[in-house]
C-alpha cells in the first residue's frame, strides 16, 4: 500500500505507530520541515476532513505537538477559525475557499486543492493573491505540494520494497 491509506496503515497513524504515511499529507509535512517551520505549541487548522488528506494532516500535525482544529466546507465561522491559526492547510476540492481577509498575519499556509477552472487554469483552495499578502508562507498552485506528494510516494515505494527484503 504505497499511498498508505490502507486501513492498517491509516490505523497505525493514528496511534504513532511507524506506518507508511498518505502521500500528500506528508508531502506537506516534508514542505513545512524543510523551511524549519515550527509546530510545537502551534494552532494548526486543517480546512478538509478526507480520509486521503484532511484526517491524515490532523494526526501528523499532532505528533509534531500542534494543537489541531479540523474544520471543513460546512464549518459555521469558518473565517474565524482559520484567522486563529498559525498554520492552515486546507484540502477541501473548493476554490478560494479560504481567503487573505481570513489568515492571521503571518499564518503559514499549506494549500493541497487542485480545480481546474476551464481553459488550462489550475488553481488551489486558497485564493493565492490575497493570502499571499498576508501570509508568512504558502505554497503555491500548481507547483506546491504536488511535486512533493510525487516525491513522498516514491519513498513510500522504497520502504515498502525494503519491507520486502526481510
Amino acid at each position: 500500500d504505497v499511498d498508505g491509506l490502507h486501513p492498517v496503515n491509516l490505523g497505525r497513524l493514528a496511534q504513532g505507530l511507524p506506518a507508511l504515511v498518505p502521500n500528500t499529507p506528508a508531502g506537506g509535512m516534508e514542505l513545512l520541515r524543510h523551511y524549519n517551520i515550527s509546530l510545537a505549541g502551534k494552532h494548526a487548522v486543517v480546512v478538509g476532513r478526507s480520509n486521503i488528506v484532511g484526517k491524515p494532516m490532523a494526526l501528523l500535525l499532532l505528533q509534531e505537538h500542534a494543537t489541531v482544529t479540523v474544520a471543513h466546507s460546512r464549518t459555521p465561522n469558518l473565517a474565524a477559525i482559520v484567522g486563529s491559526a498559525d498554520v492552515v492547510a486546507v484540502a477541501v476540492g473548493r476554490a478560494g475557499i479560504v481567503t487573505g481577509a481570513m489568515l492571521k498575519p503571518g499564518a503559514v499556509v499549506v494549500d493541497f486543492g487542485i480545480n481546474e477552472m476551464g481553459a488550462g487554469q489550475v488553481v488551489g483552495d486558497v485564493d493565492y493573491g490575497s493570502a499571499a499578502e498576508v501570509a508568512g508562507a504558502i505554497t503555491p498552485v500548481p507547483g506546491g505540494t504536488g511535486p512533493v506528494t510525487n516525491m513522498m510516494l516514491l519513498r513510500n515505494v522504497l520502504h515498502a520494497a525494503r519491507a520486502q527484503q526481510l
